[in-house]
């Protein structure tokens, strides 16, 4: 399949009821076929580690071409220059959070890469870091836990950042490391005392909602159980 087949795929599934919703969520629309995520993998599903596609789909520009692009990458191809390119491009955080997901988790110098990105000014290059924060919680199970507490005082430095999109990924990463095990739980329990002490509006409101999960019934059960 080549590019221009797959975008003549697209046009076959362009809903603009879908591209109105993408924009009601936060979703950058103005390049989008409007293309639900289902109908997006299946077409993506017989090309996957396709890394000449992903990366000729990506130069497009179009929303779903960049998520069909990371779904089909090889992770093992995947380069820190491909890493840095993508994320200057970033304009919406679906992107930022599947590319993180799919791909950026999967690298090797990523835990690296989440203290220099964290430093970067750009709403979605900072969100890259937190987002990256909170897959690699999720997906990389033998990480010992040193690594995750090497990353709560980034988190407790960069609460303050009010913007939208950042403001979530640093909450979504304290969650994720506090749902690790009791170890992390009780470190990002700190954390989150720390930063609501910062008495910033998004501190604040980052503080107070991953308290109440991490410190909710649930989690803790959750915890427990895995000691």
């Amino acid at each position: 399949m080549t590019v221009a087949t797959v975008l003549a795929e697209f046009e076959k599934h362009r809903n603009a009821a879908n591209i109105e919703g993408m924009a009601k969520f936060g979703i950058e629309s103005s390049n989008a076929f409007g293309i639900k995520l289902p109908i997006l993998r299946a077409i993506a599903k017989p090309h996957r580690k396709n890394h000449i596609l992903a990366l000729e789909l990506w130069q497009t520009g179009y929303h779903e071409a960049r998520l069909m692009a990371i779904f089909i990458d090889d992770p093992k191809l995947l380069t820190v220059e491909q890493m840095e390119d993508w994320m200057k491009d970033f304009n919406s955080w679906d992107i930022v959070d599947q590319a993180c997901s799919h791909l950026f988790s999967k690298h090797p110098l990523a835990y690296d890469k989440v203290i220099e990105w964290a430093q970067l000014e750009p709403e979605y290059e900072r969100r890259t870091a937190f987002s990256l924060i909170a897959m690699l919680a999720v997906h990389d199970k033998k990480a010992p836990n040193e690594k995750f507490i090497s990353l709560l005082p980034i988190i407790e430095k960069y609460a303050f950042d009010n913007r939208n999109f950042v403001r979530k990924a640093v909450n979504w990463a304290l969650r994720q490391i506090g749902k690790r095990n009791e170890i992390l739980n009780l470190a990002a329990i700190a954390c989150a005392k720390k930063i609501k002490e910062q008495n910033t509006k998004s501190g604040n409101w980052i503080a107070n909602d991953a308290l109440r999960e991490l410190t909710g019934d649930a989690v803790q059960r959750r915890v427990m159980l895995k000691g």
